[in-house]
């Protein structure tokens, strides 16, 4: 939803460690609840792409709910800076994810960060946190 990872490939690379099977296996469930949809890519029949069904895009305000909480209480890839930004401005950010949605457009809403950076912004943002 917010990073925009369409093909198994890439959920697969994301930096979750997830197992094949695993991930295969979750695919496959969110499917059969028609939260997402696979749909074959158009230059190659072989290759499947995941996206968002209209069940699954009125899950944005929880899943947003839920990076800003996991941002907020444990290591995180996204900067504070970009966490304060979220929580200011839900309403556009889930504005902004819709229109995507629609328009099928999947460029990413957060950026795929650096871990080592990451983890730098992470913990100078906890260490923030607790003055």
């Amino acid at each position: 939803m917010v990073r925009g990872y369409r093909a198994f490939k890439q959920f697969q690379q994301s930096g979750e460690g997830i197992a094949t099977n695993i991930l295969a296996d979750r695919l496959r469930n969110l499917e059969a609840a028609k939260i997402i949809t696979a749909e074959r890519e158009a230059g190659d029949g072989r290759r499947l792409n995941y996206r968002l069904t209209a069940k699954g895009i009125d899950l944005a305000p929880v899943l947003l709910e839920l990076l800003i909480w996991g941002a907020r209480h444990e290591n995180s890839d996204a900067s504070c800076a970009l966490i304060v930004q979220m929580e200011k401005s839900r309403q556009e950010i889930l504005a902004e994810t819709r229109k995507r949605w629609r328009e099928r457009d999947s460029t990413p809403l957060i950026p795929r960060f650096d871990r080592k950076v990451a983890g730098s912004l992470a913990a100078g943002g906890r260490a923030a946190r607790k003055r």
